[in-house]
């Protein structure tokens, strides 16, 4: 299972980090991601990371923005969030991809992800 935490409130140009500890994964090699859902929009991949290379993936929109790290003892991945927008805002998901990369698990190419965890909020306020 996945659980993330550390959303919250932030003013515009704050910082946020995100946690998510994954347990009872069936497997060594997988991708593991963030995903953001806006208010009324569909979710969509932000950045992902290899659990075997750390090799990532993320979307234009965060580039230089958010940075994915991973801990393989804590198993747990985290995303920093700075220079914070409110088009930031919505709801942060982490997911695993089991032998998928970074970019098909962001990207949502080829099978859906095999594990979901609950979503933690991000407010951004101008």
């Amino acid at each position: 299972q996945l659980q993330a935490f550390g959303g919250g409130l932030v003013q515009f140009g704050g910082s946020l980090r995100l946690s998510c500890a994954a347990s009872g994964i069936a497997a060594d090699d997988y991708s593991i991601g963030w995903f953001h859902q806006a208010p009324g929009k569909e979710r969509l991949g932000v950045s992902c990371i290899s659990s075997s290379d750390g090799s990532t993936y993320g979307a234009g929109s965060v580039k230089g923005r958010f940075t994915i790290s991973r801990d393989n003892v804590k198993n747990t991945v985290y995303l920093q969030m700075n220079n914070l927008k409110p088009e930031d805002t919505g709801d942060y998901y982490c997911a695993i991809k089991l032998f998928g990369t970074p970019e098909a698990l962001c990207m949502g190419l080829g099978p859906a992800a095999d594990y979901w965890g609950q979503g933690t909020l991000v407010t951004v306020s101008s």
